[in-house]
């Protein structure tokens, strides 16, 4: 079974409360619970609202996991270094956002980690991540 790191981003701790009209009512935690469901992998999951602490987390992934599913949040449009941190990474990356970051403001809509990502997926809502494992399950 592949093993996958999930990785989300700043204020995706908050998945569930903040701006439901744009995020929904679900929470990280249903995200793992439904991931987890579809058994398509060894799945790791973790969040964090400090860049640094995401760059250590995909430096930790190499040569430990197969492919890194990653919800960057606000970091998409500012973070070199997290894209840095990606290109290290030797398998494959979905970038996934929840909402449509193309119909959002004009800021949102370039993501730097994009120039890194096999995939990109955004606006199906929480549906990204289950869409971007079953991906890789395929591609895996």
């Amino acid at each position: 079974m592949s093993k996958i790191l999930i990785l989300n981003g700043p204020n995706l701790n908050l998945l569930g409360q903040r701006e439901p009209h744009i995020y929904g009512s679900d929470t990280l935690a249903d995200v793992e619970a439904q991931a987890r469901a579809l058994n398509l992998g060894d799945l790791t999951f973790a969040q964090s609202n400090h860049e640094g602490a995401l760059v250590d987390l995909i430096q930790q992934a190499r040569g430990t996991q197969d492919a890194i599913v990653i919800n960057p949040g606000a970091y998409s449009h500012t973070s070199v270094a997290i894209l840095d941190a990606l290109s290290a990474f030797e398998g494959p990356v979905v970038e996934v956002h929840i909402s449509n970051i193309h119909k959002r403001e004009a800021f949102r809509h370039h993501s730097y980690v994009s120039a890194r990502a096999e995939a990109v997926i955004a606006g199906l809502g929480i549906e990204g991540y289950f869409a971007a494992l079953r991906w890789l399950a395929a591609r895996l």
